[in-house]
Order: structure tokens, then C-alpha cells, then sequence
């Protein structure tokens, strides 16, 4: 019987592949990776692991923040169908949940919403604010879900400085057992 080297023969180059593996690793684990503009179409999927310019936070993230008494706004951004109708309300197949407390501004996270989504949009931050662009503001939607990414990087383009993402949204909160409210639209932008 033929007696070949012992694996201790190989462990230079079992110690280069994981010195490899380790350096390159981080290159992978960002996963999805931002884009330049706004993601457009197929809104739920895996999203990057952060917004540029805002703070990423977990569930205990959003509970201290909400339990600080700072002033923060969580906003919710699930996207609802409109009624056709002229000037039409949004259309509530089911019952949706939100955080307790939270404003819910529907289709503010699509990447190309129509310019009265947009303005009206802009004009609920700056009447929630008072105005004041360094309040405390907190985009969710779903978990894998860009409706909330777009929404925080969106937000940041006006000019707000303190915006944070919640990635898990009311997923990741509903599955900590967290409490939830019953989830009512703000009355739809006017059609232009």
C-alpha cells in the first residue's frame, strides 16, 4: 500500500484558500447592492443592507427609538391600488397592520410615482415635520420589500437628516410579537 502525504501536506494551501475566502468575503456579503437611482419594478425582493445617507435598524433598534420619547414619525409605506374614478380612494382588499403610531402614505415608494404622488408626498413630510428637516422620520414597508427603500432615499433627497430604514418593516415587527394597530391610508393625493 502506497502511503501519499498526510493532509498536514496540504495545509499550505488550505490555510491561502481560507485567507482567500476570508478577504474576499466581505465583497459577498453585502449582497444586493445599492442602486443609483430607484429600484422600478419588482418591489418584492431582496433589498442592500442599506439606504446611503440614512441609519439601517432591527426591531430593537425601532423600540428604543420609539421608546426614547424622541419625536420620531414611523411612516408606512405599503402600496395600494386606487379606484379609477376620478379623484378616487385607495382600495382596501384586506386589513393591513402598522406599528402603533404610524402614518401610512401609500405608493411614496414607488420608483417612478406619478407628480402629484410626489408632491403630495413631499408636502405630508413637511406637514408631519412642522417643517423642521431634522426630525426623526422611520420608513417600513414588508420585509424585502424596495417600497420602504425608495421612500428613505427619496426623503433624504428633500433634505431630511435624520431618516432611518427598517429592512424586516412589519414582518420582522409582528414576528417579534410586538403590538400592531389596525393600518388606515391618508386620503390619496388629488389627480391632476
Amino acid at each position: 500500500m502506497r502511503k501519499g502525504p498526510g493532509w498536514g501536506a496540504n495545509l499550505p494551501g488550505i490555510a491561502t484558500l481560507l485567507l482567500t475566502l476570508a478577504l474576499t468575503a466581505p465583497a459577498f456579503a453585502g449582497g444586493v447592492p445599492q442602486p443609483d437611482g430607484y429600484r422600478l419594478s419588482d418591489y418584492r425582493s431582496p433589498t442592500p443592507d442599506g439606504v446611503a445617507g440614512a441609519e439601517t435598524v432591527d426591531t430593537p433598534a425601532v423600540q428604543a427609538l420609539l421608546s426614547q420619547g424622541r419625536l420620531i414619525i414611523p411612516i408606512f409605506v405599503q402600496r395600494l391600488d386606487r379606484s379609477t374614478l376620478p379623484g378616487g380612494p385607495w382600495l382596501l382588499s384586506k386589513p393591513y397592520r402598522q406599528i402603533p403610531g404610524s402614518v401610512w402614505l401609500p405608493n411614496v415608494g414607488l420608483g417612478a410615482p406619478d407628480p402629484a404622488t410626489l408632491a403630495w408626498f413631499e408636502s405630508q413630510l413637511d406637514r408631519l415635520t412642522g417643517g423642521d428637516r431634522s426630525r426623526d422620520l422611520l420608513f417600513y414597508c414588508l420585509s424585502d420589500c424596495w417600497l420602504s427603500w425608495n421612500a428613505t432615499k427619496r426623503a433624504l433627497l428633500l433634505g431630511y437628516a435624520r431618516v432611518h430604514w427598517y429592512p424586516t418593516g412589519i414582518d420582522g415587527w409582528m414576528e417579534a410579537g410586538l403590538p400592531t394597530e389596525e393600518a388606515h391610508p391618508l386620503p390619496p393625493p388629488a389627480a391632476r
